[in-house]
């Protein structure tokens, strides 16, 4: 004989109730709000973008640095390469002299600055080489009288000069306002710190000196120079005696001619 399961109303009862319990709200949750993970999940895309942005910001800063731990590209070879020098000579005013080559593939512009401006001027002040050009300056320095009873050979001097490049689009007249208008394109290339000779003890930098000195000087002299003469070419005395014959003779033949037609 089956037995048929019965179940009671109160069974059925307390089955509703149990999942009634489930399907009610939190105590204390609104039930309009959005479900609780939909906050959870935004929080979670905010922190992604902030971390991304974190990360972003850390990188190009680490790119930044090491940009900046590269050595810059030279644009200019200087003869001597960290050192100006000058004769030592007290109370009067002296010269020195560097040679600057453009060894890059483009026309550089170059400028002197120095920290002592008063004492001390650069010919020329700044110019534009061609790709492989170079030039001999002349830096200018009135040297002071030796202080604190020191050594004349032995006084350090604080002056330092600084070489300035910038690359510019083709030959042009230099001006200094360039490197005002173009300040993120301009690079140093050196700082030169001054040293003194002694003028009656001779050496190898003091012997270069004079020769650096001496092409500076021929190079003035020949830019002083008028240009060559491009006109006419003046024909030697001979041509122009022969020419005037061969036009005489061409003259003589028509005044013949002429006269046996008009016979």
């Amino acid at each position: 004989m089956a037995i048929a399961d019965h179940k009671s109303p109160s069974d059925n009862s307390n089955n509703n109730k149990v999942w009634g319990f489930f399907k009610l709200p939190f105590r204390g949750s609104n039930p309009n709000t959005t479900p609780s993970f939909s906050s959870s999940t935004h929080l979670h895309n905010h922190n992604n973008s902030q971390v991304e942005g974190s990360n972003a910001h850390a990188s190009n800063s680490v790119s930044s640095v090491a940009r900046s731990l590269l050595p810059t590209r030279r644009r200019l070879k200087l003869d001597p390469a960290t050192k100006l020098y000058f004769p030592y000579e007290p109370g009067k005013q002296v010269r020195s002299a560097i040679k600057i080559k453009n060894t890059s593939k483009s026309h550089v512009a170059f400028k002197f600055q120095t920290t002592a401006p008063k004492s001390c001027f650069m010919r020329p002040p700044g110019a534009i080489l061609a790709p492989g050009e170079s030039i001999i300056a002349t830096v200018f320095k009135f040297v002071e009288q030796p202080e604190n009873n020191e050594k004349p050979i032995e006084q350090k001097s604080k002056v330092k000069f600084k070489i300035m490049s910038l690359k510019v689009k083709g030959m042009m007249d230099y001006v200094p306002e360039l490197f005002d208008e173009q300040k993120d394109q301009v690079s140093l290339e050196q700082i030169l710190r001054v040293v003194f000779l002694d003028p009656e003890r001779p050496s190898a930098a003091l012997e270069k000196l004079k020769r650096q000195l001496a092409d500076a000087d021929a190079a003035v002299e020949a830019s002083k120079k008028p240009p060559e003469d491009a006109g006419p070419r003046i024909i030697g005395e001979g041509l122009v005696i022969d020419e005037w014959k061969e036009r005489r003779e061409r003259y003589l033949a028509r005044q013949q001619v002429e006269g046996v037609d008009s016979v």
